[in-house]
């Protein structure tokens, strides 16, 4: 189970409430602007259950993210096969041997101050899955996306069985435009991995 993301190291991180207007070009540069400027293989990693209300955000992200036909993200993790404690450094170990100088985006839920629920937080460097509940799991991502989905602090799991759908589902949805905006920005040269394309002005106004 995946709650709060912590990191080894100070990295840079910019975090936005899911239903603010700019949310898919403001959060969508900050991210593309942490990505590597020689092309690589794009992994998108939906981390969580969907045993679980809260938990389920990534899978439900991945899910969503998948019916729109990505064309440079390669996702890992939805609701039919998703990516959790039991698994992930399966998914990890084929991840790199599958995919040539991977570059990985983890998404995935997490508990914070009531202040935060529905923010996207998102950030440079692995985030660490289950930390919060002592789990000792691989870290994941070169950058994360995580989002606030309840109140952290006192029956983790039960805060998260108990999380509304609806708030769940809504930030999903955000997640998944996103990163659909990210996948409209990257272009294979020839037989190379993707690369970032210059942002067009005129089609995000």
């Amino acid at each position: 189970m995946s709650l709060i993301n912590r990191f080894k190291n100070k990295n840079e991180s910019f975090r936005m409430f899911y239903q603010e207007a700019e949310l898919k070009t403001s959060l969508g540069e900050k991210l593309i602007s942490w990505f590597p400027t020689t092309p690589r293989d794009y992994i998108v990693v939906f981390i969580g259950t969907d045993r679980s209300t809260g938990d389920a955000l990534g899978p439900l992200a991945g899910s969503l993210f998948s019916s729109l036909n990505p064309k440079h993200l390669t996702i890992y993790g939805t609701l039919h096969q998703p990516v959790h404690a039991t698994n992930l450094q399966d998914y990890l170990d084929k991840i790199k041997s599958k995919h040539r100088n991977p570059f990985i985006i983890a998404i995935d839920a997490c508990l914070g101050k009531n202040t935060s629920i529905g923010q996207l937080i998102a950030g440079t460097g692995p985030i660490s899955p289950g930390a919060a509940l002592n789990k000792r799991l691989p870290d994941v991502g070169d950058i994360h996306v995580t989002g606030v989905v309840n109140i952290s602090g006192f029956m983790e799991y039960a805060v998260l069985q108990n999380t509304r759908l609806s708030i769940v589902m809504d930030m999903a949805t955000k997640i998944s435009e996103l990163l659909a905006y990210i996948d409209q920005r990257l272009c294979y040269q020839h037989t190379q991995p993707a690369i970032v394309l210059p942002i067009n002005k005129e089609k995000t106004m």
